[in-house]
């Protein structure tokens, strides 16, 4: 892994305009990709508190899915 995001998880070539020079979206990142795979099972939160842990859980399952990848 090269930070701690685990890089782009779906990276594009893309052409910016007819006849330009080519660029390259990233994506979004593959952190971002296993948090909202870990929130997909989990019911919907009512109130702010419960969606922050959620997301705070989500993305603590996120970082360790990429600890596991680097081994």
């Amino acid at each position: 892994m090269t930070d701690k995001t685990g890089g782009s998880a779906f990276p594009m070539l893309g052409s910016v305009a007819y006849n330009s020079d080519w660029s390259i979206d990233p994506g979004m990142t593959l952190r971002d990709y296993f948090a909202a795979k870990a929130m997909a099972s989990v019911p919907l939160a009512l109130d702010s508190n419960e969606q922050q842990l959620i997301a705070n859980a989500a993305y603590a399952q996120a970082d360790a899915m990429l600890r596991t990848r680097e081994k």
